[in-house]
């Protein structure tokens, strides 16, 4: 079994699921609360991940969480962990499943509301040790098992994030049997998802030479050695649901030196509870626009992106991105996602509040804002 030298030692490889037991036993868990949502609970991998269990441990579950984690959610499955009382918490699923189980182990030692600990709030200085979380992740994408943040829609519905060392999961299992037969779309969501991480990664500004080289090995597994589009034709490749999932730890590895105007347009979008739009989906989606704005600001980190895809460094970037997004079934811009013009001046108020910004290698003004939601229309 392998075990990632990373600051929470993921085990990772498949058949992985198989620790839970040692690994809630090594953290002192017996009565954890487990996150997920009603597609896992549908298609019994519930089942899957409890039949693993030891005897001595009794599980209670939060089984709702929404495609877009929301504050109520965190409430919902908080109070579930009290009246259990409940000693840690697994997230079992999705990103927004990894997101949610975080939130609750941070609620269940902090006073007040999730808001509070945004960091649109000033959250980043309040934020001590949370209760034991575990991070199982069912796709590929999100990275949010190594990751130190969570991404939730507040009550007063802002897509906010929360963020500090203490909500990295104390453990995580990276089991790549447990993406396979994940439908065609979603795969492909999720891994434009760890594909936009690498990338937004690799062009901020920060100087932090192994997350740049942590990404540009995520580049190359999605896209030179094609993992992401043989995983998309078949759900059942063992090989490149290995090397996704690997994608997709690697993205949120690097992204420890920030991530940029891509996510801030996704947020925006993704905080619309009519649209429910997939995160990774946005970021694909989005992907090309960004690439064209901050094309002349990045010095030659487009020459190593392209050379890390095993393209010639003269690669057109947003292109080769489009082209990769056509293969793979997703959408061909924002339109074809439900998206308007009318929308446009509330997602430029949302994105130009966005934390994202802080790392990313051109900011907008609000005019460059509107062109570049038109743009990726």
């Amino acid at each position: 079994m392998t075990q990632l030298a990373y600051s929470n030692r993921p085990y990772f490889d498949h058949g992985a699921i198989k620790e839970i037991s040692v690994v809630l036993e090594n953290l002192g868990i017996k009565k954890p609360l487990i996150c997920t949502d009603p597609g896992l609970a549908e298609l019994g991998m519930i089942d899957q991940l409890r039949n693993q269990l030891s005897n001595e441990i009794s599980p209670s579950f939060y089984d709702q969480t929404p495609a877009n984690p929301t504050e109520e959610a965190v409430e919902n499955a908080l109070e579930i962990y009290k009246t259990q009382g409940c000693d840690g918490v697994i997230g079992f699923g999705g990103g927004s499943s990894l997101d949610l189980g975080k939130s609750v182990a941070l609620m269940a030692n902090h006073e007040g509301k999730v808001v509070d600990y945004s960091i649109n709030e000033g959250g980043l200085e309040k934020i001590q040790k949370t209760i034991p979380m575990i991070a199982i992740p069912t796709t590929s994408g999100t990275g949010s098992e190594v990751s130190s943040g969570a991404v939730i829609i507040m009550n007063d519905g802002r897509k906010l994030i929360l963020a500090s060392e203490h909500l990295r999961p104390a453990a995580a299992i990276c089991d790549p049997e447990l993406t396979i037969g994940l439908p065609p779309i979603l795969t492909a969501g999720s891994g434009m998802d760890a594909l936009t991480h690498c990338i937004e990664a690799i062009m901020s500004p920060v100087i932090d030479p192994p997350a740049e080289a942590v990404g540009l090995d995520g580049v190359e597994r999605v896209i030179r050695g094609e993992n992401l589009k043989k995983a998309v034709k078949d759900g059942n490749d063992k090989e490149a649901r290995w090397n996704m999932m690997m994608a997709s730890t690697e993205g949120a590895m690097a992204f420890s030196k920030g991530l940029g105007a891509v996510h801030s347009m996704s947020h925006a979008l993704g905080a619309d509870q009519e649209l429910r739009l997939h995160h990774g989906t946005l970021n694909g989606v989005i992907l090309p626009t960004i690439l064209r704005f901050n094309k002349d600001h990045v010095g030659d980190k487009y020459s190593k992106i392209a050379r890390a895809m095993g393209k010639l460094e003269s690669t057109d970037l947003p292109v080769e991105i489009e082209k990769l997004n056509q293969e793979i079934g997703l959408p061909s811009g924002l339109k074809d996602m439900g998206v308007t013009e009318a929308m446009i001046p509330d997602l430029v108020e949302h994105s130009m509040t966005d934390p994202s910004n802080a790392t990313t290698p051109r900011l907008p003004s609000k005019e460059e804002w509107e062109k570049l939601f038109l743009d990726a229309m």
